[in-house]
């Protein structure tokens, strides 16, 4: 299990954090064509959408979404 963020744009507040089990390269064959459709004139795509299709490619999976917190001890 580890958390894993996602770049898909230039802003880093708008990157998707998860907490999961999948690896790189699972979660890059979901991810990468809807990122490259949009980028190509396509459909728009939000982190609510990547996180769906995650979820539905991978049902059997651990996916959580979560949001990244910084803890100064």
């Amino acid at each position: 299990m580890r958390v894993v963020e996602i770049n898909t744009t230039a802003y880093s507040d708008e990157n998707l954090f998860i907490i999961t089990d999948l690896t790189d390269d699972e979660i890059e064959a979901v991810i990468e064509p809807l990122v490259l459709a949009e980028r190509n004139g396509g459909d728009e795509y939000d982190n609510e959408m990547l996180f769906a299709e995650l979820k539905k490619a991978y049902p059997n999976n651990v996916i959580f979404e979560g949001e990244s917190h910084y803890l100064s001890i």
